[in-house]
């Protein structure tokens, strides 16, 4: 009898941990990445079936502790320490060690005080399963006070006869598109959409800083996802003159080629382009991986806002004079600015554009885009757009970065 339970047992035991592992299995890790940035940082574990984790902080020092319910320790997750860069703002070093059957422990540490933020993604584009761990400063970054401190170390200029017009600095915020998880569009050669946005908002926004009368903000600084709403809220946070999104997208017949620009519409889209476009840029947040929980259709209640429309008004005058700007430096794609339901340019009180540099699709295009000077050149361009604008449309004169 003894004998026949111990083999019973044994079967039992065999079966279960053939469980496990079949659930375990189904769990496995693919690839990890970690997204440092001053707004905050992203750890991404990606695999082929959801993670099951756990989260919990420890004090005396900073700790955070994430709990994997994974088999083993692939090489990703043993490697994942050297992904720490030194400039992290908020981890200082990460250790992987096995915590008890079936699960890995991660335990983060860190540099300051966070406000961690975890949540899982299903599968889209070329990504499967994702789980994110966003690490937030415990105090949230204030764009206002960091702006108004770029201005204080930048001698403040005399106003002569060309600037008496303008009585303070006129806030321009820049928005390059993409970043981090999200790459964007992809040319031929492998130019990542989210990279020259990046390098051309840099541009643009030394120009504009290089001003007497102007002052600019990049929305990110770094290869990082950033909510489209963030984005917004940045540009409302700085009270922005103006805002805008820089891009370089693509599309399915590689001769399509020139430079756009876009405004917000509270009706249907002009053309076929501008639809398919926007919906591809609103549904950038799901491939970046931006936690939507609890969150409401911001495009769909911000546009009904009345104020909205003086907002287009002036966002179509800036977009003529930048899109004219921009047939001195490349082939226009249309001759005037297109509209559709852009979610990134939903700031009811900032006149807000979407420039499309040009088609990163087109081999020719794509190797303009990746030349300094070119990419200079429709930097200078978009400034000079923007010039025009404020000739003919002062700042409001209450702003934080009035000239003193």
């Amino acid at each position: 009898m003894h004998s026949r339970w111990s083999v019973l047992a044994l079967v039992l035991a065999c079966f279960f941990v053939g469980f496990a592992g079949i659930g375990a299995a189904q769990a496995q890790v693919l690839s990890t990445r970690i997204w440092p940035a001053r707004d905050y940082t992203r750890l991404t574990i990606e695999s082929k079936e959801q993670i099951q984790y756990s989260i919990f902080s420890l004090k005396d020092p900073e700790r955070l502790v994430l709990d994997l319910e994974v088999a083993e320790i692939p090489p990703s997750l043993a490697d994942l320490h050297t992904k720490v860069a030194e400039d992290d703002p908020y981890i200082q070093g990460l250790r992987t060690a096995r915590n008890r059957p079936g699960v890995v422990r991660l335990v983060l540490d860190l540099k300051t005080d966070v406000k961690p933020q975890a949540f899982t993604l299903k599968p889209i584009a070329e990504y499967g399963y994702r789980l994110v761990l966003d690490i937030y400063p415990a105090v949230p970054i204030d764009p206002l006070a960091a702006l108004i401190a770029q201005a204080h170390k930048v001698p403040q200029p005399s106003l002569n006869r060309e600037t008496a017009r303008i009585t303070r600095l006129a806030t321009v915020v820049i928005d390059p598109g993409h970043g981090g998880e999200d790459p964007g569009a992809i040319g031929r050669r492998g130019t990542r959409e989210k990279d020259i946005t990046l390098m051309i908002a840099r541009r643009l926004k030394a120009q504009i800083d290089a001003e007497p009368n102007m002052r600019a903000l990049l929305t990110r600084d770094g290869d990082y996802a950033l909510p489209l709403q963030t984005r917004v809220e940045k540009s409302r946070q700085v009270k922005a003159d103006l805002f805008v999104s820089i891009h370089a997208d693509s599309f399915v017949r590689a001769h399509a080629r020139g430079s756009s620009v876009f405004a917000l519409s509270d009706r249907r889209a002009t053309s076929e382009l501008a639809r398919t476009l926007a919906k591809k840029q609103n549904e950038s947040d799901l491939v970046a991986g931006v936690n939507l929980k609890g969150k409401d259709d911001h495009v769909k209640r911000t546009i009904l806002d009345l104020s909205q429309s003086a907002s287009i008004d002036h966002s179509l005058r800036l977009g003529n004079l930048v899109l004219a700007r921009l047939g001195g430096v490349n082939t226009l794609h249309k001759p005037s600015v297109e509209q559709a339901s852009f979610a990134v340019l939903t700031a009811h009180d900032v006149p807000s554009i979407l420039v499309e540099t040009a088609f990163i699709s087109n081999p020719d295009e794509e190797r303009r885009l990746n030349d300094t000077a070119y990419q200079d050149r429709l930097a200078k361009a978009i400034l000079d757009g923007i010039r025009d604008y404020f000739s003919k449309n002062p700042p409001r004169p209450a702003s934080p970065l009035a000239l003193r």
